[in-house]
């Protein structure tokens, strides 16, 4: 196994005057299960194509532990790659699909029949193995196409380009779980590009999330949802995303109109007088007694009733506000509510990059 790198990896379409993938530095580690995470066109399947070989950068070195690659074709990378829809010999039946990769590599039959026989029970294909790939349906056929990927023991990455998309939803969840335990048996570095949070957060020990053409934050899922470090990934993640709502600090103290949430406070210090957006999530907004703590009055405009807990929705100075309830809360459309932000969970975004955060208030902002 080796680290993948990439040093001021970069392309153009268009000779330059735009950039589909902005360059960047960066560094996947081998043996780690990483979500490329973001919004069509943001620049993945693009990302994806430089590593494998399948598109030569713009600009910047690709390499594969200490060997540059950058200008190496896919079949000498040793990377496997797993597209958005079936890639299969369709007159082949399912346990030679699978078997090929292996025998093209000259591997024992014995080995062969062995990692055939592993990968076809983690993948649920025990009763489809003697079945031609093109009698079965377009989910299985896709399940084989991932099975084909991950069969080969020695591949230095293994790349999966929306690999469920054609997945009945109801095997999604069966699926990832079985790809995280191929993942801790065969040790592959592995990188699953989804534009589906939920994928994303629930395989990887780490995502990457990519907006426009560059990385802007990467981390545990834990982290991405507790600590966003760009507005774009409060946004993307999380159902709903991340209230965001404009203020302004004066005196130290972050101010929505009239009314005080909290103290400032920098990532680096104290931070400059002037406007700056509150970002906050929903589980993180509190509705309270009236003026019991500082935060913000708000009109109420309606709940959603979502089953296991309330999605309260509000407007504060002519801004959508969310805050998450449990089930069966009484609020109503129209009615006044005070509301809240969780110590620690308030972060304020300046250029759409965090700043800071808002602590409580104390006596030295005049509260």
């Amino acid at each position: 196994m080796a680290d993948i790198r990439l040093e001021g990896v970069g392309h153009s379409y268009d000779g330059g005057r735009t950039w589909a993938l902005r360059p960047m530095t960066w560094t996947w580690r081998s043996d780690r299960a990483y979500a490329l995470l973001g919004p069509s066109g943001c620049g993945k399947t693009t990302l994806l194509n430089i590593i494998s070989g399948l598109l030569s950068p713009t600009t910047g070195r690709v390499w594969l532990g200490d060997r540059d690659v950058t200008a190496v074709p896919t079949a000498r990378r040793n990377i496997a790659q797993v597209f958005q829809f079936p890639v299969l010999y369709e007159e082949m039946s399912v346990y030679d699909n699978l078997a090929f990769p292996l025998r093209n590599r000259k591997y024992p039959k014995a080995e062969i029949d062995q990692r055939v026989r592993r990968v076809s029970h983690l993948l649920g294909l025990d009763d489809h193995l003697r079945r031609r790939s093109r009698r079965l349906d377009p989910g299985r056929q896709q399940i084989v196409s991932l099975g084909r990927g991950l069969v080969r023991p020695e591949v230095a990455a293994v790349l999966l380009d929306e690999p469920l998309t054609v997945i009945d939803p109801a095997m999604k969840w069966t699926l990832r779980s079985k790809l995280k335990e191929i993942h801790r048996d065969t040790g592959h570095t592995l990188i699953y590009v989804t534009h589906d949070q939920t994928e994303a957060l629930t395989f990887a020990d780490e995502v990457v999330v990519l907006n426009e053409g560059e990385i802007v934050q990467a981390g545990e899922p834990t982290e991405l949802f507790l600590s966003p470090a760009h507005e774009f990934v409060g946004h993307f993640i999380g159902s709903p995303g991340m209230n965001v709502v404009p203020a302004e600090i004066a005196g130290g103290a972050v101010r929505v109109g009239a009314e005080a949430v909290g103290r400032a406070v920098g990532e680096d210090g104290d931070l400059p007088p002037g406007p700056v957006r509150i970002g906050v999530r929903p589980e993180f907004v509190r509705i309270t007694a009236a003026q019991a703590t500082p935060g913000l009055t708000a009109r109420i405009t309606g709940v959603d009733r979502m089953g296991a807990y309330d999605l309260v929705r509000a407007r504060v100075d002519d801004h959508p506000l969310v805050a998450k309830t449990g089930a069966g809360s009484r609020y109503a459309p129209g009615a006044v509510e005070f509301f809240r932000f969780d110590a620690g969970r308030a972060f304020l975004f300046r250029d759409a990059v965090r700043c800071g955060s808002i602590a409580p208030l104390d006596g030295r902002d005049g509260s």
